[in-house]
């Protein structure tokens, strides 16, 4: 692990998972400085921290090879978490989700590149086997991974992909185009409202908190070169079984495009060579999550 003092860059920092990797690389003593880099189509500047360490700036991926106090500054590390990040909306919104994951992740490349820093990318499950055809998010996605390792073939990026699977926690989103499942069903839990559960109901996801991603994330960035590797929970469980969690009415939506029917991440990889242990259990969050709502 680099002991030196470093300066890190999170494209996407205002956001769901970039404030949480922000909130725990403060209190990294090896850290020196925090650059949070956001368009804010989705980050909230309610997620920025009070910290002489981090600094905020509002800008677009595409742009950040023209951003002026960015480049003057040198990274030791360049988290990029700041793409279209949903599966459903990207067939609705396919020209955000364009602009955002192809042309703006190739900006970012491009940028990793001209500072010689390591590019920390987050892969998405939605990548794995044939589920990278289902939507235009996935598929943008899966090009990402290709072209990093190829930018790394042809011109020696330094990069590290973590494949993420359903994240909630804190800070998650509750309404809007951009929102999961976790972040729904607590919506309409605290509005007593139905659940509502896409048909069938047996689509089955590895849930990861949020807490656990940031984890393996840092260890990845610190401990692995040139590789990849998938951060889960290691356990999976059905929406309705969720649903069913939270003890309360759902109610059967209708199908949507692109769904998914089974993910499960692989972490003995994480686990054999970053050392990654999750140790948040999605039931006792749930139980935890009702208890502070009563």
């Amino acid at each position: 692990m680099n002991k030196n003092k470093n300066t890190v860059l999170v494209i996407g920092g205002a956001g769901f998972i970039g404030s949480n990797l922000i909130e725990e690389l403060i209190k990294r003593k090896d850290i020196k400085k925090i650059y949070s880099y956001d368009d804010y189509s989705t980050g909230l500047s309610i997620n920025h921290f009070k910290s002489k360490k981090v600094n905020y700036l509002k800008g677009s991926s595409m742009k950040i090879n023209k951003n002026i106090t960015l480049k003057r500054i040198n990274f030791d590390y360049v988290y990029h978490f700041g793409e279209f990040s949903r599966i459903v909306p990207s067939f609705e919104y396919l020209d955000s989700c364009w602009e955002s994951n192809t042309e703006g992740t190739f900006q970012v490349l491009k940028f990793c590149l001209e500072k010689k820093t390591k590019l920390i990318y987050s892969g998405s499950s939605s990548t794995i086997g044939k589920n990278k055809n289902l939507s235009p998010y996935s598929w943008t996605k899966y090009c990402n991974n290709e072209l990093i390792k190829n930018f790394n073939r042809w011109y020696g990026l330094n990069y590290v992909i973590v494949y993420f699977y359903n994240v909630y926690g804190g800070r998650q989103l509750y309404k809007g185009p951009m929102s999961a499942v976790m972040g729904i069903f607590e919506q309409q839990y605290r509005n007593k409202k139905p659940l509502t559960v896409v048909k069938p109901g047996s689509q089955i996801r590895d849930f990861t908190h949020v807490k656990d991603i940031v984890s393996g994330t840092i260890l990845a960035a610190y401990k692995a070169k040139n590789d990849e590797f998938h951060i889960g929970s290691g356990k999976n469980y059905s929406i309705l079984e969720i649903a069913k969690m939270f003890g309360s009415k759902y109610v059967l939506v209708a199908e949507r495009k692109g769904e998914r029917f089974y993910s499960l991440a692989k972490n003995s990889k994480a686990k054999r060579i970053l050392g990654y242990r999750p140790s948040h259990n999605l039931k006792d969050y749930i139980n935890e999550f009702k208890k502070s709502f009563k």
